[in-house]
C-alpha cells in the first residue's frame, strides 16, 4: 500500500461523539473505486469497502430515515 493508498479515516461532522460512529476513507475513491467503512470503536477490527453507488445509497437512507434510531 503506498502513502496515496492509506485511508485517511474521518467522522461525519454530525457525530456526536457518543460512541456509535462510523468512519469513512474517501480519499480511496478515485484509486479503488470504493469507500472503506469501520466502527469508530474498533479501528483496528474488519473494514467495508463499498462501492461508490452503494455507499450514495447508504446516506441517502440515513438522510431520509430509512434506518430509524437507535
Amino acid at each position: 500500500m503506498t502513502t496515496n493508498d492509506s485511508p485517511r479515516w474521518f467522522k461525519s461532522s454530525y457525530s456526536n461523539n457518543g460512541g456509535t460512529c462510523v468512519e469513512v476513507a474517501t480519499n480511496l475513491l478515485p484509486s479503488r473505486g470504493t469507500i472503506p467503512v469501520r466502527d469508530s470503536k474498533h479501528r483496528a477490527g474488519s473494514v467495508l469497502e463499498l462501492p461508490a453507488a452503494a455507499f450514495s445509497t447508504f446516506v441517502t437512507g440515513v438522510k431520509n430515515g430509512q434506518f430509524g434510531t437507535v
